[in-house]
């Protein structure tokens, strides 16, 4: 007889390892880190990483796969809202806000050095940053349309751009002097959206 497979018990497992992996693959690096490691600090036998994903690349790109859910949902709870400029500062604060956890430096560079030899890897950053800038393009458009919002700039670019200010933050964290980077995101957005002459308060 088949054995049963458990699907909660299965995503438990994976969530865990993912979770376990990305605090090494911060602090040791994509190379040093071990799958015997990740499975430890998973509280998990040695063979259990490779039973639920293909291989070491494969947890490392769910590190990421994660973040698509999660942002589709951010995107999507600030998506109707009447005062654009409002929801698209909103969004720009908890992205930026995710540098504050602690393992964001150190997976920023593994992810920089890793996306180029692993196209999977490319295709889901690809496609976090596809879904963030399309929200972000209609907040922007809706904006523009009511005036709260600088029409001299494309949408679409500048929705990039935003994302870019973002990424920057990532890169500029400094794990020996963590910082709150988001009242200067948000200022930095918030004077690029704003049409010249407004109140910039």
């Amino acid at each position: 007889m088949a054995r049963t497979v458990d699907p909660q018990r299965v995503a438990e497992r994976r969530t865990a390892i993912t979770h376990a992996a990305a605090g090494l693959f911060a602090t040791q690096g994509y190379e040093r880190t071990t799958a015997a490691q990740i499975a430890r600090k998973a509280g998990l036998t040695s063979g259990s990483v490779f039973y639920y994903f293909q291989d070491k690349a494969a947890v490392f790109r769910s590190i990421f796969e994660l973040s698509i859910p999660e942002h589709t949902e951010l995107i999507s709870r600030h998506i109707d809202r009447t005062d654009c400029l409002a929801a698209i500062l909103d969004i720009v604060d908890a992205l930026a806000g995710e540098v504050l956890d602690p393992a964001a430096p150190g997976l920023m560079v593994e992810l920089l050095r890793r996306i180029e030899h692993d196209e999977e890897l490319l295709a889901v950053a690809m496609e976090d940053a596809r879904l963030s800038a399309a929200g972000l393009t209609t907040l922007l458009e809706r904006g523009i349309d009511q005036g709260r919002i600088d029409s001299g700039f494309d949408p679409e670019e500048t929705a990039r751009w935003i994302l870019s200010i973002i990424d920057a933050a990532f890169l500029n964290a400094d794990p020996d002097r963590p910082h709150d980077p988001r009242p200067l995101v948000r200022a930095t957005v918030s004077r690029l959206l704003r049409p010249i002459g407004s109140d910039d308060r």
